[in-house]
């Protein structure tokens, strides 16, 4: 998913170097943003660290709530200031300017799809007449120009850097986007309402020649992009079954397709000649989200497919030969112990090929977020004390789910897994961390919109 940029300026200065920055890992949106800029013309330097050539401009891309209380991000960007450069924010975490500015203190965040925004705030600056761009002005507010409109989905090739063939996101050197929006309406997801639910798609010419550069440039395997794949050329309240078709052919001739991967998928959004695609031109794993065994809390999430459909889908990739992972999440603030036991019970009946749990987390301005806004902190499974077969290790409700659902997966599996000490310490100290990040936001949200 594309990601989106802030930006600190200093007007009045021509700006040439540009240091495009995304931490820990070289996301699609910071690679296609300074793709355009080397496009313009400029000297780009694209970096998965904290570093930069002094005096440049850094454009800082931030995919994650957890990197606006990063001391380490903070400390950058001040220090990079204070030596005379600037510095850009931006990301999916500028879908809320006022905690971008208020944590991180940028000089201008650029709000949405950046692409269109970006050439002209390198050229002229901040100003008001630059649409989708949010700054601090000299009397301490925070004004936010008039938003932006969508970017073209016709673009330059993302500049790939040179250690691309390093990079691992779920064993992808990189996702790459074929398409924008999600018709999907999950409470938790910030993707359609960054988006939009219209689903825009790129030409198949287009998508190809970027796989050849990403090859040529050392990618070892390519993914097609988050969300769900089939949407590609999604059109009237129609999945396209071939043109999704020849978009997996197409990667797989030019990667191979042990190469290529199209994992993340709705369960309202196979078919056979779909799955019969995925099992034919890639490594043969399909990702769900099936995110709870309850229908009572896949309508609050807003997953528009139940437990039954969910079922239905793991059995059919199961029938074309693939194997099925599932990702879930826990500590819900409706979520009860019944709920909980139901999940339980759906990872029991399917033998899923792998299993993901993380613990809700209430991205800013997704329905999810205003409902942990609304529910007492005594109530919510984050901060309650589990007083379960899990007491002694002193785990919140939240935290004690996830661990426990974890363990339980292992036991079902396909293969044999043994739970030995060092996974027990593995899975203990994960749910502890996510824990403690998925409170920190909790209470930054409390802190700007509480």
């Amino acid at each position: 998913m594309t990601c989106f940029f802030a930006y600190t300026f200093k007007t009045n200065i021509e700006i040439m170097k540009f240091t495009v920055i995304s931490p820990e890992i070289y996301t699609y949106g910071a690679m296609l943003v300074a793709g355009i800029l080397k496009d313009r013309g400029y000297d780009v330097t694209i970096k998965n660290r904290l570093s930069a050539r002094p005096k440049d401009t850094v454009m800082l891309s931030l995919y994650s709530t957890q990197h606006l209380m990063s001391d380490a991000i903070k400390d950058f960007i001040s220090e990079h200031r204070k030596n005379g450069g600037t510095v850009f924010i931006g990301g999916p975490v500028s879908a809320y300017p006022e905690i971008v500015a208020g944590e991180l203190n940028p000089d201008a965040t650029l709000i949405g799809e950046g692409e269109e925004t970006v050439p002209l705030v390198a050229e002229y600056g901040i100003s008001d007449k630059i649409p989708g761009i949010a700054y601090i002005r000299k009397d301490g507010e925070l004004r936010i120009t008039e938003p932006a409109i969508p970017a073209s989905i016709n673009r330059p090739t993302p500049l790939i850097p040179a250690d691309i063939t390093k990079q691992s996101i779920r064993g992808a050197s990189a996702y790459i986007e074929t398409h924008r929006g999600c018709t999907g309406a999950c409470t938790f997801c910030q993707v359609p309402r960054y988006f939009g639910r219209e689903i825009r798609s790129r030409d198949l010419d287009d998508i190809l020649k970027e796989v050849r550069e990403f090859k040529k440039r050392g990618a070892r395997r390519l993914s097609v992009s988050g969300g769900t794949g089939s949407l590609y050329q999604y059109k009237d309240g129609k999945i396209d079954e071939d043109s999704f078709i020849e978009l997996l052919k197409g990667m797989a001739k030019i990667m191979g397709p042990k190469n290529v991967s199209s994992p993340d998928i709705r369960v309202d959004c196979i078919s056979d000649k779909i799955l019969d695609a995925i099992r034919d031109y890639t490594i043969g794993w399909v990702f769900f989200g099936l995110e709870s065994g309850s229908d009572d809390i896949l309508r609050h999430m807003g997953k528009g497919a139940g437990v039954k459909e969910a079922s239905e889908a793991v059995e059919r990739c199961r029938e074309h030969g693939l194997k099925v992972a599932g990702s879930f999440i826990v500590g819900h603030p409706m979520e009860t112990e019944d709920d909980f036991n139901k999940t339980k019970d759906f990872i029991s009946e399917h033998f899923l090929d792998d299993v993901f749990v993380s613990i809700a987390e209430p991205i800013p301005k997704t329905p999810l977020a205003d409902l942990v806004l609304k529910t007492p902190r005594e109530k919510n499974p984050t901060y309650i004390p589990h007083e379960g077969e899990y007491r002694s290790l002193k785990l919140t409700e939240s935290e004690a789910r996830s661990f426990d659902l974890q363990m339980h997966a292992d036991m079902y599996k396909p293969n044999l897994h043994v739970v030995t000490d060092e996974i027990f310490n593995t899975y203990l100290s994960g749910v502890r961390k996510d824990g403690n990040e998925v409170r920190a936001a909790t209470d930054l949200l409390f802190k700007y919109y509480g």
